[in-house]
């Protein structure tokens, strides 16, 4: 008794259209969060994230820094910073937030939150 040769290749298609079926069902579901999130879910993130994004310094620090400088500024990816005000002023410590510097990416915090950091790190010396 022979094999038919075209029933593995049936199979995998059927598990293929399957699987893209699943997919797709996923992708709309995904859709509909992000647009729920855009027309209401923008205000409920600022008043989550708003304590961490705009006031503290060292919360802002630990939210995107900590992680190649250290938690306790001793350094790890990045240098350590944990006399770093004793090297830079706080301008030029907010120039490097902002435009980067070596591996370190720019715009990791613009403006005020990019002030308040260099304030906060121009202190360590």
């Amino acid at each position: 008794m022979r094999k038919n040769p075209v029933i593995p290749f049936a199979v995998i298609a059927v598990l293929g259209i399957v699987a893209m079926i699943i997919v797709s069902a996923a992708g709309i579901n995904q859709r509909e969060a992000i647009q729920n999130q855009e027309e209401h879910g923008g205000e409920q993130q600022e008043e989550a994230g708003g304590e961490a994004e705009s006031g503290d310094p060292e919360a802002l620090f630990q939210n995107k820094c900590a992680s190649c400088h250290g938690g306790d500024l001793s350094g790890g990816v990045g240098p350590n910073l944990q006399e770093v005000g004793s090297r830079y002023s706080a301008e030029e410590i907010k120039g490097i937030i902002e435009n980067g510097r070596g591996s370190m990416p720019p715009g990791l915090y613009t403006g005020e939150q990019a002030q308040a950091v260099a304030d906060w790190l121009a202190e360590k010396k």
